[in-house]
């Protein structure tokens, strides 16, 4: 027995080393209000975390690994990193520096294993004097009380950072094609009087799904759009697609298949499921305004009208779908698909910038549309021109009373109407409420 033990212990070193975590690269993604690094490790791994002051740094360790690959490059843009070195305090521990700007607040959390990456260890830092994120978010004032404000614009640039979203037969990743889209969409917004565009994301850096609902709302948003180009099993699926949030279930097979394919973005980009975040607690409640989803409804509409006319539209109507990112109980919100990018022809044609110019020109198109039936009080649009409503199928005059809280009355009196005979194609003005 004692020699048996010995032979065991002869072995027990390689059987440690062959269980060696190795860290094979690593990624720094900067965004506005915090770094992310992101280490990929060959198992989960057991790590700590510290500060060092004089000068500022963040150490990391991480227990029983090996460095294989290279760390990356730290850009001189970054606001938060100086850089990144490596040694081995102790047999065993891998120790990654981080030399640092100033100092910073971190968090670290481990990521399981997904269809893009490995196991992973994410480590976000923050300005050490930055707010946490906590209380009700509250709109800007861009405008002194009393004076008529600009409409205000989210627009949300799909994926980004870890998460590079659907990548085409050509290599063309879905965060670059979105971001183009974006950018050029908020510039033709900003260009418009009484119009501001807010970029919910305006680099390559992971944002999570409810933080660009938390986002949009701190700005005020009164118009959420989610652009994306993504793909389906079929490479033969093209048009553009819009869609709004369904609470119960999806349109199509196909608005099912890519809500789920959708909402799994914060796993591939990375978040900590571990925590708790009460502001989001508050706003992911259900989207039950009946306004908010009757506006939603409305204005993807338009926005889909203005698409047809760019190019082929997969559907001709708006599509439902429990897209997490449309879960915004107070802002009308939609989630615009400007073609399949595992589509070729449609891959290629969303690369050049002519046609990201006329699809950002659709939705602008759309969203002016929108607003000019539907202006906003208090905004410099609806303080240029009278309310309107044109009766669709189905419109009621005391459904279009609620949506504009207005009184029943009011509505019959502005219009000279008897009674509650109305006509599909009738053009209502709206009486101030």
């Amino acid at each position: 027995m004692t020699r048996l033990i010995a032979i065991l212990l002869l072995f027990l070193p390689l059987t440690l080393a062959a269980e060696q975590i190795e860290v094979s690269g690593a990624r720094i993604w900067p965004a506005p209000d915090q770094t992310r690094l992101v280490i990929d490790t060959s198992a989960a791994a057991a790590h700590k975390i510290f500060p060092l002051d004089n000068p500022h740094r963040l150490v990391i360790d991480i227990t029983n690994a090996r460095l294989s690959g290279k760390l990356p490059t730290v850009s001189a843009d970054d606001g938060l990193l100086l850089g990144l070195r490596s040694g081995a305090p102790t047999d065993g521990v891998l120790r990654v520096v981080l030399d640092l700007k100033q100092p910073v607040r971190s968090k670290s959390f481990v990521l399981a294993p997904n269809e893009q990456y490995g196991h992973r260890l994410a480590v976000d830092l923050m300005p050490a004097n930055s707010p946490d994120g906590s209380g009700q978010p509250k709109a800007p004032a861009r405008r002194p009380p009393g004076q008529a404000r600009d409409l205000i614009i989210a627009i949300d640039a799909g994926h980004g950072g870890e998460d590079p979203g659907a990548i085409g037969p050509k290599g063309t990743r879905e965060k670059d094609i979105t971001l183009a889209i974006a950018r050029k969409l908020a510039a033709r917004v900003n260009k418009e009087r009484g119009m501001e565009a807010v970029l919910i994301r305006d680099g390559d850096y992971f944002v999570a799904l409810r933080q660009r609902i938390v986002r949009a709302r701190k700005e005020g948003a009164d118009l959420f759009v989610s652009i994306h180009a993504d793909a389906f099993q079929d490479d033969r699926v093209r048009g553009s697609s819009v869609y709004t949030l369904s609470p119960r279930g999806a349109t199509s097979e196909a608005a099912k298949w890519l809500a789920d394919r959708e909402n799994r973005a914060d796993l591939i980009g990375g978040i900590d499921t571990q925590g708790n975040d009460d502001v989001l607690a508050k706003v992911l409640i259900d989207m039950t305004q009946n306004a908010t989803m009757e506006h939603s409804a409305v204005a993807a509409q338009k926005i889909l009208d203005h698409l047809k006319r760019v190019g082929a539209v997969h559907k001709p109507v708006v599509q439902k779908a429990g897209f997490a990112v449309l879960k915004a109980p107070d802002i009308p919100s939609m989630l615009v698909e400007t073609a399949y990018i595992s589509n070729p022809e449609e891959e290629l044609r969303l690369r050049e910038k002519a046609h990201q110019e006329r699809l950002a020109g659709a939705i602008l198109g759309g969203i002016k549309a929108y607003f000019q039936t539907y202006p906003v009080p208090g905004t410099l649009l609806a303080a240029s021109q009278p309310r309107r409503h044109v009766i669709n199928r189905g419109d009621t005059l005391g459904d279009i009373a609620r949506l504009y809280d207005v009184s029943l009355n009011a509505l019959r009196d502005v219009n000279r109407i008897e009674g509650d005979r109305i006509r599909v194609g009738q053009v209502l003005t709206i009486p101030e409420g």
